[in-house]
């Protein structure tokens, strides 16, 4: 199994980034792929989920409404595409999969990637 986070950067608060995770290994529509964060001295917190077998998505209160998650099952591929962006969402972004009997929520998940560097500048 592979996860492979991309996408981040470094942008000013108010902008956009979208990050990438392409999976492979499994079977994509059997999973529902998770992003969580984690900045120096905190702890991991979950963004947002979607399950590639339903398409029921879920996003942590602090990204409502900024954030966007969407799959690609032609391409195994997940997207986040985050919108309004704040100093406080910097942090090492990483994907994650997990087999749910429907949709999808923050636990911890069988199989986690690489992350990948988000820097918000204020």
């Amino acid at each position: 199994v592979q996860l492979q986070a991309s996408g981040g950067g470094l942008v000013q608060a108010g902008g956009s980034l979208r990050l990438s995770c392409a999976a492979s290994g499994f079977t994509f529509t059997d999973y529902a792929i998770g992003w969580f964060r984690q900045a120096p001295g905190k702890r991991r917190e979950w963004v947002s989920c979607i399950s590639n077998k339903d398409g029921n998505s879920l996003h942590a209160d602090s990204v409502k409404g900024r954030f966007t998650i969407s799959s690609d099952n032609a391409k195994n591929t997940v997207y986040l595409q985050m919108n309004s962006l704040k100093p406080e969402d910097t942090g090492v972004y990483y994907c994650a999969a997990e087999t749910f009997h429907w949709g999808c929520t923050f636990i911890d998940y069988k199989y986690e990637g690489r992350g990948t560097q988000v820097t918000v500048s204020s």
